[in-house]
């Protein structure tokens, strides 16, 4: 059996002091590209980055008061009137007022938002298909159980709230 040692550099270019730390910094610098590959078409085609945060989090969590919206991006309700306004323009996202409450105005993604943040996801999942391609059947075998499991854990630790209390608790020790 070879046993391959590689040491991982973080993008700070710190060295990791345990597997774990490794690990982490790997799986960050491999999101962060897989996520710059989409971003940088949508770049291309104009979409700032503020607008793209905007369809990633009305595609999260579904249409948003222009208030709560404001509130999320930490501007006021005026610069986000003024963001929504350019992306309405752009067909990339649709307000509605709510009919109890004039004064409430509601933004979702259109589809035509859906459909960008669509393609830059399939660019996404190409790229990452042509990686795996480079790699080893065994490996990828391992990868695939390793990715199971990362996920399981991911799903128990995030709906788990004595977890998540924990880990706030201890954040703020550090």
């Amino acid at each position: 059996m070879i046993v391959r040692v590689t040491q991982t550099i973080d993008p700070t270019g710190t060295i990791p002091e345990s597997p774990t730390d490794g690990i982490v910094a790997d799986f960050r610098a491999t999101m962060m590209e897989l996520k710059c590959v989409g971003s940088e078409r949508l770049l291309r085609q104009g979409i700032s980055m503020t607008q793209l945060h905007i369809l990633h989090m009305l595609e999260r969590h579904g249409q948003m008061p222009m208030s709560r919206l404001a509130e999320v991006l930490d501007v006021s309700v005026s610069n986000a009137t003024g963001l929504v306004d350019r992306m309405e323009e752009r067909g990339l996202v649709a307000r509605t007022r709510v009919p109890e409450d004039r004064r409430v105005v509601l933004v979702h993604v259109s589809p035509a938002g859906i459909a960008m943040l669509e393609d830059a996801e399939a660019l996404r999942d190409d790229v990452l298909r042509r990686v795996l391609r480079r790699i080893d059947k065994h490996q990828l075998d391992d990868i695939a159980c390793a990715m199971k499991d990362l996920r399981v854990a991911v799903e128990a630790e995030v709906t788990d709230p004595a977890s998540t209390i924990h880990a706030h608790e201890h954040a703020r020790r550090d």
